[in-house]
């Protein structure tokens, strides 16, 4: 779990809540095996023994497509938009039929969109929507593409391809594959369309559907928090820690809502340091961003003693995180 953030041209909002709802992709299509230590260190956010494993894998095989497309994901949790873009634009080269290697070049080139001048953004945001479709096509089965696509949709604006009735389609084409999955997109397409109330109700629709996973409950606490509820979002944090925990990015996203909303730190700092004891990482959530989050939170309360330490961790684990590297700095002065 993102994330598309506002652009002040573009209007494309990768969320947290669209991480959280799509951080499983499609795998099937003619992808090579993926190499299994660069996907375990890829799940568990080391980032630099994960890009070891799979550079030597592509100079031993300048045509995996499955490595490259890895690589991709790795500097993409690593905020390098430029490397996860060359790197996903050769996995989608070598192998044009998979889904899944399309959907990670629209996000790469969304978030690159989101820091580029207003005319490479606007060359960007139409590869976005190209790449979103196309995994659409590909991957009749690929969920989060279809999440992707909807989330387009609905924060572009019409003139660069935007469309609520689209998002809409898409939605309910979900709908009989994932509830869950469909009802908080539609979610997503409610609040944009002004209605707060659907939107809320279609929220707490999916956490039903869900049987009452935590990650939808995450995607009701961020609806509040992008509403200024901030009571009702640290309320709805606090449920999501009684309910279904699948896997563990949901700790990590109502850790990471708490942080952006200014609220309850001590609680926040639990549950990172919770998320990274149970052990149950993906890739939407790595190990160094929950340590450097962490790190946030000490800073906040004026800890810098333990920021240090914890921006210390991050770059054990990812050397080239900038993040990490200019906070340490800012502390250690």
């Amino acid at each position: 779990m993102s994330i598309f953030r506002t652009l002040a041209v573009a209007v494309l909002l990768f969320s947290l809540t669209l991480l959280a709802a799509a951080g499983a992709t499609d795998s099937s299509s003619l992808d090579s095996p993926s190499p299994p230590n660069a996907t375990a260190l890829l799940n568990s956010g080391n980032a630099d023994a994960a890009l070891r494993e799979l550079h030597s894998q592509i100079q031993k095989n300048q045509q995996d497509a499955e490595a490259y497309n890895l690589t991709c994901r790795v500097y993409f949790q690593l905020e390098n938009w430029d490397e996860a873009i060359h790197a996903c634009e050769k996995a989608v080269e070598l192998a044009p039929q998979s889904s899944e290697y399309h959907q990670w070049l629209g996000r790469s080139y969304g978030e690159k969109a989101a820091i580029a001048g207003a005319l490479k953004a606007l060359t960007l945001v139409r590869k976005v929507k190209a790449e979103f479709e196309r995994a659409v096509v590909l991957g009749k089965e690929n969920i989060s593409a279809h999440a992707d696509l909807a989330e387009f949709y609905v924060e572009a604006p019409s003139i660069m391809g935007g469309d609520k009735t689209k998002a809409r389609k898409l939605a309910e084409l979900v709908m009989p594959h994932d509830p869950a999955q469909a009802h908080s997109m539609m979610g997503r397409i409610e609040e944009k369309a002004g209605d707060k109330n659907k939107a809320e109700g279609e929220f707490k629709a999916a956490i039903e559907a869900s049987g009452n996973l935590a990650r939808y409950w995450v995607d009701l606490a961020a609806f509040y928090r992008r509403e200024g509820r901030l009571n009702d979002m640290e309320a709805t944090v606090t449920k999501s820690r009684a309910a279904r925990l699948e896997t563990g990015i949901a700790l990590f996203d109502a850790a990471s809502l708490l942080l952006q909303g200014g609220r309850n730190f001590p609680a926040a700092i639990q549950m990172f340091r919770e998320y990274l004891s149970v052990n149950k990482f993906t890739e939407d959530g790595p190990a160094f961003q929950a340590h450097y989050r962490l790190g946030m939170l000490f800073e906040k309360q004026r800890d810098a003693q333990n920021a240090a330490k914890e921006y210390r961790a991050a770059l054990d684990l990812a050397s080239q995180y900038h993040p990490a590297q200019d906070a340490l700095a800012r502390v250690s002065r």
